[in-house]
């Protein structure tokens, strides 16, 4: 049986070259970059050339780069680092509805603590309104923190706008740049942006690392204590196979972007095209052009999705109903509730991500696969049969 992936937005295998490099940090090149020897100097120098080649890929300089263990901790360092420094400033931060929880849930206990947070709506298509950004900034708020790109939609929100209007207003911007890193240009200066967050297992690094931006001048106070590790403000001893996976991945991401990402898009587009074509009554979720290269979200009305993607599985094609961090999670996408999707289609979700692996055949093998499945879940849908009777009943009227 063929087997496609279709969940890059979950996780991206490893890349030979960086699995090579990650093996070689954890055999030959395993000292501590800490140490003052020759196997913590070779060390120090694997760490200091992923610091520059991560800063490379947003425009950044490598003194500006503290490494992580993935996205999830970057986001919370950069939120509650940035609201604890700047605290005796004001205690309002906005953001918007449709942020990974990793954003959302750091807010939320930060209200727990006397911050306040403003939380922005979405349009259709799940992008703020900058009108909405504007009226919301007060003289108490300290940050915003917007996605670049949302992870169950693809959407890409106006970042450079929201920057230009924080920096206008003295506000400092996070953005969490975990699903467009590698994907499309991200440059911190041009989009005005003071802090980032970044994962390596989007781009084909190993899991378990990641990284934050921080603008030269920007304070923020640690989470951890103990060392004296990426300037205090992640103290630890580095993971280092990770890192130089990670700054390997970053370098390859960047080179390649510009010829990859535009096959990646013209997949897309046919799997789109395809399902539109073929399958009635579905929806395509998240802005039709400003979007991610890779993502294709879609409900399928009259179908339940987990179901839908059980049946996937069956016949080799691996994809997700959102988020993996929320995959044990019965309730409906708060990303497509945001949209003003109502629950009985938000449960017909389905996100499909594509990768470098991913061809035209992976294509048209979902396509020739995918409406047989949809109508026979939808046969078994009460709603779906009374829906057709209907239909049957106009067209024997006219």
């Amino acid at each position: 049986m063929r087997r496609v992936y279709l969940d890059h937005s979950a996780t991206t295998p490893v890349r030979p070259e960086v699995a090579q490099i990650v093996l070689e940090y954890m055999t030959n090149k395993f000292g501590n970059p800490s140490s003052v020897h020759v196997y913590g100097r070779e060390a120090k120098q694997g760490l200091e050339k992923a610091r520059e080649q991560v800063a490379k890929l947003i425009n950044a300089k490598p003194e500006e780069i503290i490494f992580t263990s993935g996205g999830t901790e970057a986001d919370n360092l950069a939120i509650t680092g940035i609201a604890q420094t700047y605290a005796n400033k004001g205690k309002h931060i906005i953001t918007s509805a449709v942020e990974h929880h990793a954003v959302l849930d750091t807010c939320k206990n930060l209200e727990k603590l006397g911050y306040t947070v403003t939380v922005l709506p979405v349009d259709e298509y799940g992008i703020i309104k900058l009108e909405d950004l504007k009226k919301a900034i007060t003289k108490e708020t300290i940050l915003i923190t917007i996605m670049h790109a949302n992870n169950e939609v693809g959407s890409i929100q106006p970042v450079a706008e929201i920057g230009k209007i924080a920096k206008e207003n003295g506000v400092i911007f996070h953005t969490d740049a975990v699903q467009s890193l590698g994907k499309i240009p991200v440059d911190v200066d041009k989009m005005n942006i003071d802090l980032l967050s970044g994962s390596g297992h989007k781009i084909y690094a190993p899991k378990g690392i990641g990284f934050l931006y921080i603008r030269r001048g920007v304070g923020l106070k640690p989470l951890t204590f103990g060392g004296g590790q990426e300037r205090r403000r992640r103290p630890g001893t580095e993971n280092l196979p990770g890192i130089v996976g990670l700054g390997l991945a970053a370098e390859l991401a960047g080179k390649e972007m510009e010829t990859e990402m535009p096959r990646i898009a013209k997949l897309r587009d046919r799997l789109i095209a395809g399902i539109m074509e073929r399958i009635p009554h579905v929806r395509l979720n998240g802005h039709p052009q400003e979007r991610v290269p890779n993502n294709v979200n879609v409900s399928f009305e009259f179908v339940e999705g987990e179901s839908l993607l059980l049946s996937l599985d069956m016949k080799g094609i691996a994809a997700s109903s959102g988020s993996a961090c929320t995959s044990g999670s019965l309730d409906p996408s708060h990303v497509l509730m945001a949209m003003g999707i109502c629950h009985e289609i938000a449960h017909g979700s389905v996100r499909m991500t594509l990768g470098k692996a991913n061809t035209e055949e992976d294509i048209d093998y979902v396509l020739e696969v995918l409406p047989p499945i949809v109508e026979r879940l939808r046969l078994m849908s009460p709603l779906y049969q009374q829906q057709r009777k209907e239909c049957q009943a106009c067209t024997l009227k006219k």
